[in-house]
């Protein structure tokens, strides 16, 4: 089991807000080696079945996010959206991506690396509940 870390900002006003995605360092560290041969980028979280269950990594110039999509937040040089259906049971939950040993077995950035991207959650406090923005709708 790996640790997290509570992960808060202060946005212009002061208010002390809790955000919806963290990293580990392990994940952090992959991130940080996979943006070095692909520049900026992107993960999606689908829900789905199978591919869809894990969080699918790819250059950000290659994802082109539908206006269902819920932008959870920035992670170092990545940007981490669901979708809408997912984080609808997931909304209450502070989203933790890990890098593990293994493989993804799936058309991943980080297939091949002997590393795979997993998420793994934890419920929000009341008190995180009342400090969450509104979620980030996207698309083109």
């Amino acid at each position: 089991m790996t640790t997290s870390f509570f992960c808060l900002y202060i946005l212009n006003q002061g208010m002390i807000m809790t955000e919806r995605i963290s990293a580990t360092p392990a994940a952090l560290a992959l991130i940080d080696q996979l943006a070095v041969q692909h520049g900026d980028l992107a993960f999606l979280q689908s829900g789905g079945c199978c591919e869809g269950s894990g969080p699918l990594c790819m250059p950000a110039n290659e994802y082109r996010p539908v206006p269902s999509d819920v932008l959870l937040g920035q992670i170092g040089r990545a940007k981490f959206y669901m979708s809408s259906s997912h984080f609808e049971f997931s909304q209450n939950t502070h989203t933790i991506l890990d890098a593990i040993d293994g493989s993804s077995g799936s058309f991943s950035l980080e297939c091949g690396s002997g590393k795979a991207f997993i998420t793994r959650g934890r419920l929000f406090s009341d008190e995180e509940l009342g400090q969450l923005a509104p979620p980030q709708m996207v698309g083109y």
